[in-house]
């Protein structure tokens, strides 16, 4: 099947449920939620549940951006964190960690049940694997970890795969599930119980104090006693959480399968670039529709092709070891991982009572974002779980933290710095073709220049409005992605991905632009 008869990504072809209205002047509450994904719309819930006063605000529509994207596993297994929880936190940290992920598995359950939720929630067991006969020690190590911090995991050499793997941890009691059945469920509850939810509202300013007070892109206010920033990739950042988070991108492929070949799992490996499966219900008898995800990569920084190759290098892969598969749909997917592998969850910065932040989830949103809301919940409303200062965001090891930090604000240096030498931009905008897009030196400035399939030239400025990084162009999703912090932009500059909160600024260029000032002034 060509790529461009594939959809986007499987959750979203659910319907949205009822559109929300946009803020259309001042309002107050206690509190107010910046961001419609499963930690903002978890966290809101609970607040509502709990008797609060709540708006949620969303950019865009609720569970359509980072939480309609992601594979949906729901777990506690997460790769092979528990050794290095427990070596970073110690084995208490390590149990802390494992009691409240597993813990929020069992409230999407209990909750689901609750409210009466069809979100195709499925128990089953998680895997983490190798392929790799020099790898399995390393996994027994982690199922070791696991089982140490009070999960009932254990070492197999033997999965439900349809190929032979070298050894695995399993963990029994996991789950899958319809992040956007579920999360639209509680939102309908949640304005059942007063809550207030406005969509295409995207917050651009935060002024702390008591109360505090935010502002839309449209200058309308909004007054709260507490503050929740649950953007993924925070928009206010007073602690400079953006020095300890590492954007990644991954991609995803699905399609049919026979249901006598659905492996009954979920299951992981970090060999070949990451490899994710699991299946999911199709709605037609006989079949499953097969998930795999993988093929990491830090966004803004891919050549042109290098993407679609990754989407083709995926689906042979799958091929090879599921059989012929049609995949129909295909999407991305992005995460933020920090420091230590264990999310930010809490006060934004150390000298604040009063806003707090959700992030670093590190492809593990569904579990994490449910422990969020549990979490900042019980925050706001003066109570403290055991787990609190294991996902503070003011924390800090120097031994792990100042060494990946220092890796980090490397990389972004050279981009910062290295992205605005010669060579780093093509000479003129006759040197775009239809469907590239390039960055063009125009009149003094870095111009984000797309030339679509019928020619037409689409320009922007390429400094990301973020903390002015300059954007790369990514030819499979036709978007501009920044390589520093991970923001996204649609090719008119609209913002598609925080944590930039303004458009890039918009521009006019014609054929033969770029090339008189390269020819003069070097």
């Amino acid at each position: 099947m060509a790529y461009d008869a594939l959809t986007g990504s499987l959750w979203l072809e659910y319907a949205p449920g009822p559109p929300r209205p946009a803020l259309d002047g001042a309002v107050e509450t206690e509190v107010a939620v910046v961001g419609g994904g499963i930690a903002g719309i978890c966290t809101a819930w609970e607040l509502a549940r709990a008797g609060h006063s709540v708006v949620l605000l969303e950019a865009d529509r609720i569970a359509t951006g980072v939480t309609g994207h992601t594979t949906a596993k729901l777990s506690a297994l997460h790769g092979q964190v528990y050794a290095e929880v427990k070596k970073v936190h110690g084995a208490r940290g390590a149990r802390l960690y494992a009691h409240s992920q597993q813990l929020a598995v069992e409230r999407v359950a209990e909750v689901s049940e609750e409210l009466g939720i069809d979100c195709d929630l499925e128990r089953l067991p998680a895997y983490t694997w190798t392929e790799d006969p020099g790898r399995t020690d390393e996994l027994r190590a982690e199922a070791d970890a696991a089982l140490e911090a009070g999960l009932p995991a254990s070492y197999v050499t033997e999965t439900s795969l349809p190929f032979p793997v070298a050894g695995a941890v399993r963990l029994e009691s996991q789950a899958q599930f319809h992040p956007r059945k579920y999360l639209l469920g509680l939102a309908a509850h949640m304005e059942r119980l007063g809550a207030r939810i406005y969509e295409r509202t995207r917050v651009t300013r935060l002024k702390e104090g008591s109360p505090c007070e935010l502002t839309t892109e449209r200058g309308h206010t909004i007054v709260a006693q507490y503050v929740v920033v649950a953007t993924h990739y925070p928009v206010f950042d007073r602690s400079l959480l953006f020095t300890r988070l590492e954007p990644k991108r991954e991609l995803v492929v699905a399609g049919p399968i026979a249901a006598d070949r659905d492996p009954g799992g979920v299951f992981l490996t970090s060999e070949g670039g990451t490899r994710s499966v699991r299946t999911a219900p199709s709605g037609r008898e006989g079949t499953r529709t097969l998930i795999v995800t993988g093929e990491q990569f830090a966004p803004g920084t891919t050549e042109e092709g290098e993407v679609g190759e990754r989407y083709a290098r995926l689906e042979r892969w799958a091929r090879e070891r599921f059989g012929e598969v049609e995949f129909s749909h295909r999407w991305a997917a992005q995460d933020n991982s920090t420091t230590d592998r264990v999310p930010y969850v809490g006060r934004l910065h150390a000298g604040t009572r009063h806003v707090f932040v959700a992030t670093g989830f590190a492809g593990w949103g569904m579990s994490s974002g449910v422990m969020a809301g549990s979490l900042l919940a019980a925050r706001i409303r003066g109570r403290e779980p055991a787990w609190t200062s294991l996902y503070d965001p003011v924390r800090l090891h120097p031994t792990r933290d100042v060494p990946a930090m220092l890796k980090l604000q490397a990389h972004v240096a050279k981009h910062f710095v290295g992205d605005r030498t010669p060579g780093a931009y093509v000479d003129s905008v006759d040197e775009v073709g239809p469907g590239q897009g390039a960055v063009v030196r125009v009149g003094g400035r870095l111009l984000a220049v797309h030339r679509d399939e019928a020619g037409a030239l689409h320009a922007v400025s390429a400094r990301c409005t973020h903390l002015g990084c300059v954007v790369h162009f990514n030819d499979e999703e036709t978007s501009w992605e920044c390589p520093c912090h991970g923001s996204r932009f649609a090719v008119d500059g609209r913002v598609v991905e925080g944590p930039a909160t303004r458009p890039l600024e918009r521009t006019r260029v014609d054929d033969g632009e770029g090339r008189q000032e390269e020819d003069g002034g070097r």
